[in-house]
């Protein structure tokens, strides 16, 4: 069974940065294009970067320049290094597979921006 665990969530002020790690287990890693997901209060499930194994392949219009995605498939992780944090950046944010998500979802790692 797949397993998807996301850290390095936090509050921070606008303009900071965070870096968000995934470590994902259960499935052959280096095969997968690799996402990550938010979800804000009230708003559905949005895919906001996504690589693949020759690297980044999509970048949400709304992060784009901000956010990096990056993997190491030798660590079976992903990660999302997200700088010139704004507001409305606050979500929770969840790795799976872009596009196909798996139908199992971790817990997700919180972000919140204060402004």
């Amino acid at each position: 069974q797949v397993q998807l665990v996301e850290s390095g969530g936090g509050l921070v002020q606008a303009g900071g940065s965070l870096r968000l790690s995934c470590e994902v287990s259960g499935t052959t890693f280096n095969i997968n294009v690799m996402g990550w997901y938010r979800q804000a209060p009230g708003k559905p499930r949005e895919l906001v970067a996504a690589i693949a194994n020759a690297g980044s392949i999509y970048d949400a219009e709304s992060v784009k320049g901000r956010f990096t995605i990056s993997r190491d498939n030798a660590k079976n992780t992903v990660y999302l290094q997200m700088n010139s944090l704004k507001p409305e950046d606050t979500a929770v944010y969840y790795c799976n597979k872009a596009y196909t998500p798996w139908g199992y979802w971790g817990r997700g790692t919180q972000v919140t921006v204060s402004s």
